[in-house]
């Protein structure tokens, strides 16, 4: 049986820095992803939004993970080229009620160590995007967007020059816990038996099926699963607006909001749509709930002008009507296998915090 220092399981954007900071620490390290591609899930079909760390409650994982990956992020694009522009954005008040909700969340941002946060009135938001409706804002300067791609083949990059493999069509059947750590199971087009030391478990929609998988893991242990789809419009034409921006957020989400890719191109969403399974296709129909959303803070939004565009899936731990849970960063000392981490639950905001979820689980298992 073959045997390496460690196993990372699944190659969206999570996995990928997970395994670059194992390989640059010197262990052999192999991901295992079970499609033919990094990055085909959750992390290709997102907003492509760097977060500054506004809405989390203050100690909580996502606050902390958010904004210190903020920071890794920003450097880490600088230094190895990859595409992004710190645009900012604007969360906006559309009335005299909500501006209650903006300041408080203006604090909660401060607690969390977020900076360039700046309350503007709406004369002062209109003044720079006048397309604009509100009747004050709340200013975010170090949001940004990213090529979410090119973050990710920079990642493989710098993962298989420190030595890094990444096997394809490799799904994991199961596993074992041991006192020589875990031994996985993988099927796909060459089916083997290997052994790691260290099993990192970045599965994302897959992870609970992957835990549930490996002998010796507590079944209570394993969070649940709920599949909450956001479907994503593009606007036809050029966006009328430079920066994103974001209505205060809504009871299940942040509500549709407006962001911008690297062109330009204006997108909106996401909805929140509660599915049984993965289907990605987006209902046309649906644009009639996001036109009404909009035009409370774009009024002039034409007839017309949105297309459907494209849909992801977020593998949340929480569901209808329950309060968002944290970030689940679960190690040996949680659940009792020697070898085992599990991510769970890892969305919004998982792209932002990935090296920062590297550096913790680094951290806690080195």
């Amino acid at each position: 049986m073959e045997r390496v220092d460690c196993i990372v399981i699944g190659a969206g954007v999570v996995g990928l820095a997970v395994a670059r900071e194992m390989a640059q620490r010197g262990l052999e390290t192999l991901v295992l992803e079970q499609a033919v591609d990094i990055g085909t899930g959750t992390s290709s079909r997102n907003s492509e939004v760097i977060h500054a760390g506004i809405y989390y409650p203050p100690g909580s994982l996502k606050a902390s993970l958010c904004v210190r990956g903020k920071q890794l992020l920003y450097a880490y694009c600088g230094a190895r080229g990859v595409a992004y522009r710190r645009c900012g954005k604007y969360i906006v008040a559309t009335s005299a009620e909500q501006q209650t909700k903006l300041e408080q969340l203006a604090e909660n941002g401060r607690r969390n160590g977020v900076d360039a946060l700046t309350m503007l009135t709406g004369a002062a938001a209109r003044a720079v995007e006048p397309s604009l409706q509100c009747v004050a804002a709340l200013e975010s300067g170090s949001t940004g967007i990213i090529d979410s791609h090119g973050l990710m083949l920079a990642l493989r990059g710098d993962f298989e020059a420190a030595g890094g493999m990444v096997a394809f069509d490799a799904p994991v059947l199961g596993g074992d816990g041991g006192a020589d750590g875990v031994v996985l199971n993988v099927g796909g087009s060459e089916p083997m038996e290997i052994q790691a030391g260290l099993v990192i478990n970045c599965a994302g929609l897959g992870a609970q099926a992957v835990a549930r998988s490996v002998q010796g893991m507590p079944a209570a242990l394993v969070p649940p699963l709920f599949l909450a789809k956001g479907n994503y419009y593009s606007l036809q034409g050029r966006s009328p607006f430079s920066r994103l921006i974001y209505p205060v957020p809504e009871e299940g989400g942040l509500g549709v909001h407006l962001t911008l890719d690297l062109g330009g191109q204006a997108r909106f969403g996401p909805d929140v749509e509660w599915v049984d399974e993965l289907d990605y296709r987006v209902d046309p129909r649906r644009a009639d709930v996001f036109y009404a959303a909009i035009r409370r803070y774009w009024p002039a939004l034409p007839d017309g002008a949105l297309q459907p565009a494209y849909s992801g899936i977020r593998p949340k731990i929480s569901g209808p009507g329950s309060a968002a849970e944290d970030f689940q960063l679960q190690g040996p000392d949680n659940h009792g296998v020697r070898g085992l981490f599990n991510l769970f639950g890892i969305e919004s905001p998982g792209l932002t915090a990935s090296m920062a979820i590297a550096e913790r689980v680094a951290g806690q298992m080195l």
